[in-house]
């Protein structure tokens, strides 16, 4: 018995492979606003998230980015989304904590940004929720987790929101419906390499 060729062998696995997914995408009926984390030490948890923005506004949808720690204004991604009718950007920090070397400051800005997030978490118009680098208030204990959690879970039903940061709280990823931990695997900055406009900022 002659065997199947090289084109003949891709078919039948490539045919087996589409039963599969058509299986499993039989199975995904279900519609929910999702709750996503973006951790990990790697680069573009920030710049995945933004992508993310992008496409809700391809939908026709609109969007909020509420920025954590962060206290710059001139990146790329605010410059841009900005402009954009249906993206309400607010950056919340005053910078990284050895910039503002002030814990008691820290904390009261942490707690003042979350009650503009509170709002935006009750604004069902925004169909998606971006908290950038949430998990270091979270982390550092500036922010009440269950609290988070608590309005998180009170959000209309199909908001999404995605949250990014490093050291993810482990609650907090028990309550993500998806996770990704991006890994640092070589970094230019380790190289000298000043952060580039477009690419860092």
């Amino acid at each position: 018995m002659e065997k199947p060729n090289r084109e003949q062998r891709h078919r039948n696995r490539m045919q087996r492979k589409k039963e599969v997914v058509d299986k499993a995408i039989a199975r995904a009926d279900q519609e929910k606003g999702l709750l996503l984390v973006l951790t990990g030490n790697g680069k573009g948890k920030s710049s995945s998230a933004f992508g993310m923005v992008a496409r809700i506004l391809g939908h026709g949808m609109k969007a909020g980015v509420a920025q954590f720690i962060k206290g710059r204004s001139d990146t790329g991604e605010e410059a841009f989304f900005r402009q954009q009718d249906s993206v309400v950007w607010h950056v919340l920090g005053e910078g990284f904590t050895w910039e503002t070397q002030n814990l008691v400051r820290d904390i009261e800005t942490a707690k003042k940004g979350w009650a503009v997030v509170r709002e935006m978490l009750q604004d069902p118009s925004l169909n998606l929720v971006v908290l950038d680098e949430l998990t270091y208030p979270l982390k550092f204990g500036w922010l009440d987790l269950e609290t988070v959690l608590t309005d998180l879970g009170s959000r209309p039903p199909m908001q999404h929101v995605v949250i990014t940061g490093r050291a993810a709280p482990k609650d907090l990823l028990e309550a993500a419906d998806t996770v990704t931990e991006m890994n640092d695997i070589k970094h230019a900055f380790r190289a000298g390499i000043t952060a580039q406009k477009g690419i860092d900022l």
